[in-house]
């Protein structure tokens, strides 16, 4: 229950991150928005780690768990949200919601792949669910082109979509590395002393880049507007990423991921309130959206649980979430 719980309070604040990282690009860059968001994750996970023991057990753990967290906060804080922010500022906050759901799709073959999980009848509906949502988005782009002129935007397709796949590799391939580090055996106090080493290290890589890049003249003049957003972008999700580190130790991945699936939900909610001016909201691109959730939650949930919910008879239920490969 109390991963449950964390996960639905990460989903919340991811949302609201969402909408107040949207404002930010709409003026400012997509490095200004990582080098304000990701550095200040440092001192907020610091306050936290003191007052929940998170150094105490950083000495507790091996080599092994420091890096993996290490190549949690890589792919998570520096390409997973370098993607989610360039989609963002390409296709605004509704229509790079899709395509960023196929992280679910990552996670799954990575499961496949390295922890010995298996594909069932549901997972391949939930596969072609994920698959059929950005392309509906893709058919439906002259209209909501159009939509978006009259607000003053054009979504990018092409480099949108792209930013949104790298996106979701990003953001799906973190959870395994986070499960693995922890081994199923964490503790509140291991999950934000993870959420530190994640942002400590994916801070240094920024700031790698950053240097590469130019340094100081790479950002270009910060807008006061944009930044104020970006401040209040990095304070969302540092805790959003808080609450995610501290369910993921407590909970299996199979609980925390489809809850954190809900962040679409709130991001929704929170860019109609915020950002109704510069989102595009078309019926045809909600309905996408709950396709690409629908699929997400069919390949996120125990499939036994879900068809239950369904009220499935027993022989369905077997035959339908037996594993096909």
């Amino acid at each position: 229950m109390g991963g449950a719980l964390l996960a639905f309070a990460s989903a919340a604040f991811f949302g609201l991150n969402n909408a107040a990282a949207r404002r930010g690009v709409i003026k400012g860059s997509v490095l200004q928005g990582m080098a304000v968001t990701v550095p200040l994750g440092v001192p907020i996970f610091v306050a936290f780690a003191l007052v929940m023991r998170g150094f105490q057990a950083l000495a507790d753990w091996q080599l092994s768990t420091w890096l993996w967290m290490a190549l949690a906060g890589v792919v998570h804080f520096v390409i997973g949200r370098y993607g989610n922010y360039k989609a963002t500022q390409l296709l605004g906050a509704t229509l790079s919601t899709p395509v960023q759901q196929l992280s679910i799709l990552v996670a799954l073959v990575l499961g496949f792949l390295f922890l010995d999980e298996t594909v069932n009848t549901v997972n391949l509906i939930g596969i072609l669910l994920v698959i059929f949502g950005p392309l509906l988005l893709v058919r439906r782009r002259k209209a909501v082109t159009g939509k978006g002129q009259a607000k003053g935007f054009e979504p990018q397709y092409l480099p949108g979509m792209f930013w949104g796949a790298v996106c979701a590799f990003g953001y799906g391939t973190s959870p395994l590395f986070i499960a693995l580090a922890l081994r199923n055996d964490g503790s509140l106090a291991d999950g934000v002393a993870g959420g530190l080493v994640s942002y400590v290290t994916a801070t240094l890589v920024v700031a790698g880049l950053l240097a590469l890049a130019g340094g100081r003249r790479a950002l270009g003049g910060f807008d006061k507007g944009s930044t104020r957003w970006f401040l209040a972008s990095a304070l969302f999700v540092a805790l959003s990423q808080l609450f995610r580190y501290l369910a993921l130790a407590i909970a299996p991945i199979s609980v925390v991921v489809p809850i954190q699936r809900l962040s679409v939900v709130f991001r929704l909610l929170f860019n109609a309130v915020i950002n109704r001016e510069h989102e595009i909201f078309d019926g045809w691109v909600i309905f996408s959206i709950l396709l690409a959730v629908a699929g997400a939650g069919a390949l996120a949930m125990d499939s036994a649980v879900l068809l239950g919910w369904l009220g499935l008879p027993g022989r369905w239920i077997a035959a339908l979430s037996a594993p096909l490969i």
